[in-house]
């Protein structure tokens, strides 16, 4: 009888079973506010899902590098991942739009330009056989140097941190060297004296311990770059439609709250890289116009490389501002 019973607790236990789901996740962040956004949106994921949804989020790079992320999930070697959307600007001009200098630099004009840009971007997802589930801006972005800055020209000749193609233009534009090493990297590259200074926000130069390296920052805000989270379409598609619809809800919370997380990063890690003796100054007017300059042409080249799906973009982007 007792055999019988245990027969039966077992094949009762088997829909169960069989019924979970487990993903993998590759992010190329340690803890930053966008990992923390990362985990409470898996957090999110597996309470909506009543666990038949769980997510193993492997961070910083453990899994797979940068710029191996998108492709690991198209093959679900991962079925979710996190990139810098820029970082992939050798695909497509429209993943790297955010990142054109003095493009968009505010708050509302960032949030405009992600209007105008996310059907293009989640078109181009949806041909790579990815799910686009939601993107949240970067902090402000500025100069971490050793040496006071009144201008460009005070980085002429310096080896220069790249994170992307815009990012490497615009070192060249000022006469730098650009230097491409990631987030996970940077830490080695100024400890090394591969690199001298950089342009990043406030959370990187936190993340990194930047104040071992350099003594000033100058937040020039530049432009609020987008990690965009995606999902392999297959994967999200084999889920039954109550633990897709969780997903998707999840998404879209993580999407509202990535965004303020980003808005209080400002204040905060900036607060923080002061508390460890950083200088923070205001950026000289002469270093705004030559930046706003290089913005400019940046522009241009822009929408030369995106054609003609590029001018519509960037004329329906700078209508939703007048």
């Amino acid at each position: 009888m007792l055999r019988i019973l245990v027969l039966l607790l077992a094949l009762f236990a088997v829909p169960q079973a069989m019924a979970q789901t487990r993903w993998v996740m590759a992010t190329p962040y340690a803890e930053n506010f966008h990992t923390l956004n990362i985990r409470q949106f898996i957090s999110d994921v597996e309470q909506g899902t009543q666990g038949r949804l769980t997510i193993q989020l492997h961070n910083n790079a453990t899994l797979l590098p940068m710029g191996q992320i998108k492709r690991g999930v198209q093959s679900n070697q991962a079925q979710l991942g996190e990139v810098l959307l820029s970082a992939y600007s050798n695909e497509d001009p429209f993943f790297e739009v955010d990142g054109v200098p003095f493009l968009a630099w505010t708050w509302p004009q960032a949030d405009a330009l992600n209007t105008a840009t996310e059907p293009y971007v989640r078109a181009r997802f949806e041909r790579q056989g990815l799910t686009l589930l939601f993107m949240v801006h970067w902090d402000a972005q500025g100069f971490y140097t050793r040496t006071p800055m009144t201008s460009t020209q005070d980085l002429r000749g310096t080896r220069f941190r790249a994170y992307n193609n815009v990012t490497a233009r615009m070192a060249e534009l000022m006469g730098a060297t650009p230097v491409t090493v990631q987030a996970a990297e940077v830490s080695q590259a100024f400890a090394t004296n591969v690199i001298q200074s950089m342009f990043t926000s406030a959370q990187t130069g936190n993340s990194v311990s930047v104040w071992d390296y350099t003594r000033y920052w100058y937040n020039v805000g530049g432009m609020r770059t987008r990690n965009a989270v995606f999902a392999n379409t297959r994967a999200l598609m084999a889920l039954d439609e109550p633990t897709r619809a969780a997903v998707l809800a999840a998404a879209g919370r993580a999407a509202t709250r990535g965004r303020q997380m980003a808005i209080e990063a400002e204040t905060v890690m900036a607060d923080r890289l002061r508390q460890r003796g950083m200088e923070l100054p205001e950026p000289p007017e002469r270093l705004m116009t030559e930046l706003r300059a290089i913005g400019e042409t940046q522009t241009q080249e822009w929408v030369q490389r995106a054609g003609a799906e590029g001018q519509q973009m960037l004329e329906r982007y700078r209508a939703a501002l007048r």
